[in-house]
């Protein structure tokens, strides 16, 4: 009996302050959470397009494929450095007529520096102001939702990118395998 009452003493003390624990970073943590997930779904969007279609561009007002994972590598040093508040590694400049190999590996990078950049991201510092482009401030949180933002919409592109050229974009071969 008295095994009974300690287990759930314990129980009563310890899992209320875990799930507050859990819980203590959410803005932060859903955005961690999307982060990764949306460099996943670009990093297998530029892993399924042909090395010889990332020149492609659907008029000749867009952006290259190849264009689109320099601008995502470029964004992602500077978006998820600002945010995380940690400076972006110097990196050696990639053009867009780079290798598929090249380009890739560079958006694999800069996806594994948001990562790190973003680890210790809390709640408590949503409302701090960051330098952002044209010497304008932004408060964290709008900077965490424009970059969420961004990626969403070039995920979109590579997905459109990848229909024209007769490819399934990686959410769509997900949904098939459901």
């Amino acid at each position: 009996m008295r095994a009974r009452v300690c287990i759930l003493t314990v129980a009563a003390v310890v899992v209320p302050a875990f799930a507050a624990a859990q819980s203590a970073n959410p803005v932060a943590e859903a955005f961690r959470d999307n982060a990764h997930a949306m460099g996943e779904r670009l990093m297998a969007a530029a892993d399924e397009m042909p090395a010889d279609k990332f020149s492609f561009k659907p008029t000749p007002a867009q952006m290259s494929f190849g264009q689109i994972m320099v601008h995502l590598a470029q964004g992602n040093d500077y978006l998820c450095g600002a945010i995380g508040g940690v400076k972006a590694p110097e990196r050696t400049k990639v053009a867009d007529t780079d290798s598929k190999d090249a380009l890739v590996k560079r958006l694999k990078e800069t996806f594994a520096f948001c990562d790190e950049a973003l680890a210790k991201v809390d709640d408590s510092k949503l409302g701090e102001q960051l330098k952002f482009f044209g010497g304008h401030t932004r408060s964290r949180a709008s900077v965490m939702t424009l970059t969420t933002g961004d990626w969403a919409d070039h995920y979109s592109q590579t997905a459109i990118y990848l229909r024209l050229n007769g490819l399934l974009p990686p959410t769509a071969k997900k949904a098939q395998a459901d």
